[in-house]
């Protein structure tokens, strides 16, 4: 054991071999995934991308607008009110949101709870006008009731819409009676008759419908869920509203037009009858525009009386085209002033080739209102407008 470890110490100690200098390992998280070349290439296609997106949506967003002309929006508050407002604007929102609303509302409020009062006073103890073919349909009504409870109903009716129209910032209204440029064939004077069967006018906005309770105080076609509304619903049957159901498709609308008919046909027979209230183009548009007529109004072959509506504006809108109704409200009653012009043209009889075609009638009426009122014809109407909507919203939601 001894020599084993003297042989041990002995022997010289070797050294082991120089190791190379060790190498900076380089890993693949050390090199850059793209090279900056690759990194600017990349950025500027994805700002590409986006730029592309972006007028992609700006194309399809005028494509559209030229479609679908008659429901665009060109106020300050841009399409369906959603648009990029300027600063001043926004200023001004703001403080009439804090102030003018409010008491707008509130006054608003109280011209509507007191018809409501007067209606409800006034047909106390009053069963409302049903026949048997209009029951079946849900069509009622106390328009037909007379003596003093029907002109208290009539003359504060016609006082509070104007009224609730000075409240909403209308204070005061251009009116207008213009004699067409043209006379009827063979009639070197033309004479008015004493009363129409319908007022036929273009449809903008529910402002509208305010200004014909003040001017006339005549029965309008209204959805059949109008009638059930609290309040509303019966001022309506007061104003002798005929009700439709939009949604159905039965042979429930031929019942509806011939009331409808009927009622035209009775307005101008009887004086004392309510006076048929009709827009013919069954939506309502942004007011440069007019859309097909509907010949439901011009069946009766009675003379009509043609009334235009117009809305200027400078910041916006009045026309309830292409927004939300809660949304058109609320700038409606934060614009201090709105203005209303109205052209009323004269009592338009219908020659014996319009009696037998109530489609040539409407066409004829339709020329004369774009003519004298600089309103633009339009091919289409309601339909349309749902897919416009619809567009947007889809266009709206992914921004």
């Amino acid at each position: 054991m001894e020599t084993e470890l003297k042989d041990l110490k002995s022997q010289p100690s070797q050294k082991p071999p120089p190791q190379p200098p060790l190498q900076p390992i380089v890993t693949n998280d050390d090199v850059p995934l793209l090279k900056n070349s690759e990194t600017h290439d990349s950025s500027n296609r994805n700002s590409n991308s986006n730029s592309n997106i972006n007028s992609g949506d700006n194309n399809n967003l005028d494509e559209l607008e030229k479609k679908f002309a008659a429901y665009v929006r060109h106020d300050v508050y841009g399409t369906m009110g959603r648009g990029e407002l300027p600063l001043g604007e926004k200023f001004l929102l703001g403080i009439a949101l804090v102030t003018l609303v409010p008491v707008r509302v509130v006054l608003a409020m109280t011209l509507l709870v007191l018809y409501y009062l007067i209606c409800r006073i006034c047909t106390l103890f009053s069963a409302p006008n049903r026949e048997e073919e209009e029951e079946e349909n849900g069509q009622e009504d106390y328009a037909h009731m007379g003596g003093w409870r029907r002109s208290v109903i009539v003359q504060c009716g016609r006082s509070l819409s104007r009224a609730m129209l000075f409240v909403f910032g209308f204070y005061w209204i251009k009116e207008t009676y213009r004699i067409p440029h043209s006379t009827p064939q063979g009639k070197e004077e033309y004479e008015e008759p004493e009363r129409p069967g319908a007022i036929i006018s273009n449809h903008v906005s529910y402002i509208d419908i305010l200004y014909h309770m003040y001017s006339s105080f005549p029965s309008f076609v209204a959805k059949r869920s109008v009638g059930k509304l609290p309040l509303v619903g019966l001022i309506s049957k007061c104003l002798g509203c005929v009700y439709v159901q939009r949604e159905s498709k039965s042979s429930d609308f031929k019942g509806v037009s011939g009331v409808v008919t009927e009622r035209v046909i009775e307005a101008y027979q009887n004086k004392s009858a309510p006076m048929m209230m009709l827009f013919p183009e069954g939506t309502t548009t942004n007011g440069d525009y007019l859309l097909p007529f509907k010949t439901g109004a011009f069946l009766s072959k009675v003379p009509v009386r043609p009334v235009i509506l117009r809305y200027p504006y400078r910041r916006f809108s009045p026309a309830w085209d292409s927004i939300s109704g809660v949304r058109h409200v609320i700038y409606l009653l934060c614009q201090f002033v709105n203005h209303l012009e109205v052209v009323r043209l004269p009592i338009y009889c219908p020659s014996q080739q319009e009696k037998d075609d109530p489609k040539l009638y409407a066409s004829n009426v339709r020329r004369l209102m774009a003519s004298e009122g600089n309103l633009i014809m339009s091919d289409i109407g309601l339909p349309e407008k749902r897919v416009y909507h619809a567009a947007l919203n889809g266009l709206l939601s992914q921004c």
